[in-house]
């Protein structure tokens, strides 16, 4: 059954729900954070559509998508579910135009989230803390939000969409909306019963209801204005790095106090998750390190070198699971220098959704701190090298400096982590490897379906992993 449009909107941007479901059809394959690139849409339906309101010259819906695919793909299975914010305006918006759905002339559809007037609306909707038709803008008991804050999108689109409001809070919608509790928002509350103060304070989230089953779609959190990336962060060194000939330790910016910083940091969040949410002790077999061989094996019908590094694979995730027992907790679960912030006060963790491809339950999973370790060291290595692959003067010598800034870093990280839990990660080498080559083949296979240009990165890693056997 379809739902009607929405009365609010007016005569001159009335697109009916058809109209929209052919335009949707042909520009979600185009966005960064559509997550089925490669699969083939066979339906998409508009589940619905919610008016949030109008400014001058605007209207603003709220539309949750239904999109079926050719394939199972992970999260979601065959049919994926997505948040698309729209503005309906009568004539093109230059600046807006890059957002612009293919629809009927006569009316302007576009990324709603990329318009200030529209970002405002959700702003008085948190503020307000009241349901809009199926939307429910909660608040975290005793935090209120303030009205008629402005905002603007924050950085590049991924999986999410961040926008900046009055400069005081972040609120994140997630594109892709699976069913449950988002882990997100659950690890937030978590931490924040803890008084952890290596996150940014959770202050209000979006829900909404179907079936008996909700589902989260964003969440507010405060805006830290003086902080940068760590991506950026540890870029900076890189590149003052390979403009020189000098070795990471004699740097100005020598990055190993801040990785040891970091360390210390993450250390902090797992022993508050621990303490917040408990732990458990499970047969190194039984772990989610079980699962890695199978999506190697998986990976290499994508890429076919990697059937060249199975044998080495075998051997290195049977050392992981015979190393006896494991603790396991619920941890970050897509830890990077992405996912990290510097402030002037030390570092934040953010973004606990964890591994995007994951489905939501799995990502809720207790599972080896070691995990979170294993993606930041890939980082470094990843930030170390990835200069490199535009540089056709490249050398072996200069990929040894770049490897040696990369292994000096993942040592002070592992330093910093050691100060705090008092046990070194690179204690338990079987398993921490087995997770690090857990990640180079998820790094792999995303490389070669959108970025194969850098393909070549995370395969070098996976040589060091598991190398290949030479043919008798």
């Amino acid at each position: 059954m379809r739902r009607p449009v929405n009365s609010s909107m007016t005569d001159s941007t009335h697109i009916s729900t058809e109209e929209l479901e052919t335009a949707l059809r042909a520009w979600l394959p185009q966005q960064r954070w559509f997550a089925a690139k490669g699969s083939r849409i066979v339906s998409l339906t508009v589940a619905s559509r919610v008016s949030l309101g109008s400014r001058p010259g605007v209207e603003a819906e709220h539309v949750l998508v239904d999109v079926g695919l050719d394939a199972h793909v992970a999260e979601g299975g065959r049919v994926q579910r997505y948040q698309v914010p729209l503005g309906f305006q009568r004539t093109v918006v230059e600046d807006l135009a890059p957002w612009q759905l293919p629809v009927r002339e006569g009316v302007f559809v576009y990324d709603g989230l990329r318009d200030p007037k529209i970002i405002a609306l959700y702003s008085d909707a948190l503020s307000a803390a009241q349901p809009i038709g199926s939307l429910d803008f909660r608040n975290v008991p005793g935090e209120t939000v303030e009205t008629g804050m402005l905002g603007r999108v924050l950085g590049a689109e991924q999986s999410n969409t961040s926008v900046v409001l009055g400069e005081v809070l972040l609120l994140k919608l997630f594109r892709q909306v699976s069913p449950g509790v988002n882990p997100d928002i659950e690890l937030h509350r978590a931490l924040a019963a803890t008084g952890c103060r290596f996150v940014a304070p959770l202050r209000a989230w979006i829900e909404t209801e179907a079936d008996g089953e909700v589902s989260m779609l964003g969440m507010a959190q405060d805006f830290v204005a003086d902080a940068a990336e760590g991506w950026t962060t540890a870029l900076a060194s890189v590149r003052d790095l390979l403009a020189s000939d000098r070795q990471p330790a004699e740097l100005d910016s020598d990055f190993s106090g801040e990785a040891y910083d970091l360390g210390a940091a993450v250390a902090h969040v797992h022993a508050d998750l621990a303490r917040e949410l408990g732990t458990a002790e499970r047969a190194g077999s039984s772990t989610a390190v079980e699962e890695i061989l199978a999506r190697v094996e998986a990976a290499a019908e994508v890429i076919p070198e990697l059937a060249d590094h199975l044998p080495a694979a075998r051997e290195l995730i049977a050392g992981a699971e015979a190393a006896g027992t494991v603790t396991v907790q619920r941890i970050h679960g897509d830890l990077h220098l992405g996912q990290v912030l510097r402030t002037s006060a030390g570092w934040l963790l953010i973004d606990f959704e964890g591994e995007p491809a994951k489905p939501l339950e799995e990502r809720r999973q207790r599972d080896s701190a070691l995990r979170d370790v294993a993606g930041m060291l890939r980082s470094f290595d990843y930030a170390a090298h990835h200069l490199l692959l535009d540089d056709p003067d490249a050398t072996e010598a200069t990929y040894a400096r770049a490897s040696e800034w990369a292994r000096r870093n993942s040592a002070s990280f592992c330093d910093g982590y050691a100060s705090v839990t008092g046990s070194d990660p690179r204690e338990e080498s079987a398993l921490l490897s087995a997770y690090e080559l857990d990640k180079a083949v998820y790094e792999a296979e995303y490389e070669a379906r959108n970025r194969p240009a850098w393909l070549e990165l995370p395969m070098r890693a996976i040589r060091r992993y598991a190398p290949a056997r030479a043919s008798s």
